[in-house]
């Protein structure tokens, strides 16, 4: 017994103080163990006692809740039934509305539908006006095609000019006072010549204009193209302004001025604007460009020439006209006369008729109721009775 049980460290513990040792362990136990109940026991008393303040809490706020709900449904009901009057007063004017805008739609749409008709009816017009502008425009542009083609071809081009010019002398001067193809004394023959009535020299008019040079100057891509262009323009004009002048000016047979006729306004304006050297040397060299406007006026301005030149030419004739209308004037007056007297001889004749007619009527009235008393002497009745009409009228003439 009295050796150790237990050694924990250095202590060392027998069995007696062992089992003291393990009684108070116990003892310690058993008490945590009956605080933790107590306490256990408290806290569920404390829950209790909530839970029963929860409870008449709930009760009473469940009563209110009843209440509550009593109060809503009370007020639900009223509304409902605010609401179903409303509702069928809602319903009553939005069927009003839905009328009136059925109405304001179907009215609408039937304006709607006549502005749509009137505006297809102006759209298809508009579209059969362009349609026939675009044939005009297709017409148009084959034309400007050939054109194109016509002035791209030497020959061609030349004839067109030929034909401008042809075109424009034709409706401006009357046929005798110009010549197509000319035969000039040197076998040259000019595209136009035209006769002026003050003097027998015909004027030349040449249509054939060197339109390649100004081709290339238009079209030109820098300055040095530009540039040999436009020495390649001057050259080819004034080699045709010589040929112009050694062909067609002939002294004593020709005018002294020849026209060239420039078939483009615009390319005569290019020429005046940028290249007035070669207008002044063709100027000098007797030769004026012209172009489709100047080339007409030139025509009627020719025109007015020949009119002035027919008039003086007529005006001897236009004297002996009026002379002979003169003595028909005589004449007539003196015939007027004679027949205002042979009316007024015939007039004095109608009147003795009436006058013996007269005394015939007295007469016979007097041999129908026997009266002789009054009766005239034959040499009275021979006396009344007038000349002839026609011994009178052989007798005035």
């Amino acid at each position: 017994m009295g050796e150790p049980l237990v050694a924990i460290g250095n202590l060392n513990f027998n069995v007696g103080e062992t089992l003291i040792l393990a009684a108070a362990f116990i003892l310690a136990g058993l008490i945590v163990i009956a605080v933790t109940l107590l306490q256990s026991a408290r806290a569920h008393a404390f829950d209790a006692a909530r839970h029963g303040v929860r409870a008449e809490d709930i009760e009473h706020r469940m009563a209110e809740l009843t209440h509550i709900q009593a109060e809503t449904a009370g007020r639900l009901h009223a509304m409902g039934e605010v609401l179903a009057g409303r509702q069928t007063e809602f319903a009553r004017s939005v069927g009003e509305r839905l009328d009136s805008v059925s109405h304001r739609l179907g009215q609408s749409m039937e304006a709607a539908s006549r502005q749509t008709v009137e505006s297809l009816r102006h759209l298809y017009e508009r579209i059969s006006v362009i349609d026939h502008a675009q044939k005009n425009i297709a017409e148009l542009g084959a034309q400007v095609t050939n054109l194109r083609d016509v002035l791209g071809n030497k020959q061609a081009r030349g004839a067109f000019g030929q034909a401008r010019m042809e075109a424009i002398v034709q409706d401006g001067l009357p046929i005798g006072a110009y010549a197509f193809q000319y035969t000039l004394s040197n076998a040259k023959r000019p595209d136009c010549v035209v006769f002026l009535p003050t003097d027998e020299r015909p004027l030349v008019i040449d249509a054939k204009f060197p339109l390649e040079a100004v081709t290339a100057y238009r079209s030109a891509a820098n300055e040095d193209e530009k540039k040999a262009a436009g020495q390649r323009l001057r050259h080819d004009i004034h080699r045709h302004v010589t040929d112009i002048a050694e062909r067609y000016l002939i002294a004593g047979e020709t005018q002294d001025l020849a026209l060239m006729f420039v078939p483009s306004e615009s390319v005569f304006a290019d020429l005046h604007d940028g290249f007035d050297d070669v207008i002044q040397k063709a100027y000098r060299a007797q030769v004026v460009l012209v172009s489709p406007s100047l080339l007409m006026l030139a025509i009627q301005v020719m025109q007015q020439i020949l009119k002035d030149s027919r008039m003086r030419e007529a005006a001897h004739t236009i004297r002996a006209e009026v002379g002979y209308l003169g003595d028909d004037l005589g004449r007539l007056r003196e015939r007027v006369l004679n027949l205002q007297r042979h009316f007024g001889q015939a007039s004095d004749d109608l009147n003795q008729i009436l006058v013996s007619a007269d005394r015939i009527a007295r007469r016979a009235g007097r041999i129908e109721a026997l009266e002789f008393d009054g009766e005239e002497t034959p040499r009275e009745a021979r006396t009344a009775i007038p000349v002839p009409l026609t011994q009178k009228l052989a007798a005035g003439a």
